[in-house]
C-alpha cells in the first residue's frame, strides 16, 4: 500500500473527534454488558490531528480469537502513515457464544425432536459423552474423523429428512433453507457495516484486511460497500468448510449442542458457530465475487483455508 498510495488525505481534529467518540460509545455498550469478553474489546490507532495519512484501515480477526490477535500487523500499518480500526467481528466482545456469536440451528420443531431421539440413543449418548469430556491436559478432544463419519451416518439413520437438510443448506440461497433453520450469520455484515458507520467522519479511503473468518467479513464489507471501500487484504478467508466429511458434520451438528474449542483456551462454542462461518462465506461473499471484482483485493491463501 505504502508503495502505490500518495498520502491523500490529513485529518482534522474535528473529523478524528468524532470517529473516536462514535467508537467510544459502542465501546461503552460493551462494557455495559454483563458478557463483555476480557480483552476483546475492538480499539483504534489514529495519528494525530493535521499529519498526512495513506487512509485507515480496519482489521478484523480471526473466528473465536481476539482483535488483538494481529497488533503487529496493526503497529506496522500505523507506523506506515496509516489509521488502523481493530474491530471485533459480531459478537466476539462477548462471552457466552451460543447467545452472542452468529449461528445456524436447526428450527425447534425440527431440532427438538431430533435431541430427543439424540438423547434415546445409547451410542450416541456414548459418542458424545466422550467428546465432552477434557482429556488428561484438561483440553475438550475434537472428533477423530472416524467419530465425525460414525456420527453423520447415525443421525441420517435416525432421522431421514437430514438428507433433505443438507442439501438446503449445502447449496447457496437453497429456498428451503429458511424453512428448516433459523441464522444469524449475516450478523457478520451488518456489525462490519456499523463499524465502518463509526468511521463516516474521516476523509480519504477505507482498506479493509481480515484473518479467516475476518477474512470473509473484509471481502464481504467491500461488497457490500463498494463505492466507499478501497481496497481489500484477506488472509486465508474462510469462505466454505474444507472437505464434505467436516462439511457434513458440522452442517448436522449443530444441534446437538456439541462444543469445540477454538483459538481461545477458555471459551467452548457450538458448532452451529461454524455453520454460520461457512453459510457467510458461501451464501454471501462467494454469491457476491462479481461486486468484490470490481475492488483491487490482495489475497493470501494457505492449503486449507478451513
Amino acid at each position: 500500500m505504502v508503495t502505490t498510495t500518495s498520502p491523500q488525505v490529513t485529518p482534522t481534529a474535528e473529523q478524528i473527534n468524532r470517529a473516536q467518540a462514535a467508537i467510544a460509545a459502542y465501546v461503552r455498550q460493551i462494557d455495559a454488558n454483563p458478557d463483555r469478553r476480557e480483552g476483546a474489546y475492538p480499539y483504534a490507532l489514529f495519528h494525530e490531528p493535521g499529519r498526512p495519512i495513506y487512509g485507515t484501515v480496519m482489521m478484523f480477526h480471526g473466528f473465536s480469537a481476539k482483535p488483538h490477535q494481529m497488533w503487529r500487523l496493526a503497529d506496522y500499518l500505523f507506523r506506515n502513515g496509516f489509521n488502523v480500526y481493530q474491530c471485533a467481528i459480531a459478537g466476539h466482545a462477548l462471552v457466552n457464544p451460543d447467545q452472542n456469536w452468529c449461528q445456524v440451528d436447526l428450527k425447534p420443531e425440527i431440532a427438538e425432536p431430533l435431541k430427543a431421539k439424540v438423547a434415546a440413543d445409547p451410542v450416541l449418548q456414548a459418542s458424545l459423552a466422550n467428546l465432552s469430556n477434557p482429556d488428561a491436559a484438561g483440553d475438550t478432544p475434537r472428533p477423530s474423523y472416524l467419530q465425525r463419519m460414525a456420527l453423520i451416518a447415525r443421525l441420517l439413520r435416525m432421522e431421514p429428512r437430514l438428507l433433505d437438510i443438507l442439501k438446503a443448506i449445502d447449496r447457496p440461497n437453497d429456498p428451503d433453507f429458511d424453512r428448516y433453520f433459523v441464522s444469524s450469520h449475516l450478523r457478520y455484515l451488518t456489525d462490519a457495516r456499523d463499524r465502518l458507520r463509526e468511521l463516516e467522519s474521516l476523509p480519504g479511503p477505507i482498506f479493509t484486511l481480515g484473518l479467516s473468518v475476518g477474512g470473509a467479513v473484509a471481502l464481504g464489507l467491500a461488497a457490500d460497500q463498494p463505492d466507499r471501500i478501497q481496497r481489500v487484504v484477506a488472509y486465508a478467508p474462510l469462505l466454505e468448510i474444507y472437505g464434505e466429511e467436516r462439511r457434513k458434520y458440522v452442517e448436522l451438528a449443530g444441534p446437538l449442542d456439541i462444543r469445540e474449542l477454538g483459538w481461545d483456551p477458555n471459551l467452548r462454542f457450538p458448532v452451529g458457530a461454524l455453520t454460520a462461518n461457512a453459510r457467510f462465506g458461501k451464501s454471501y461473499v462467494q454469491q457476491n465475487a462479481r461486486i468484490i471484482a470490481r475492488t483491487p483485493v490482495f489475497m493470501v491463501l494457505t492449503a486449507n483455508e478451513d
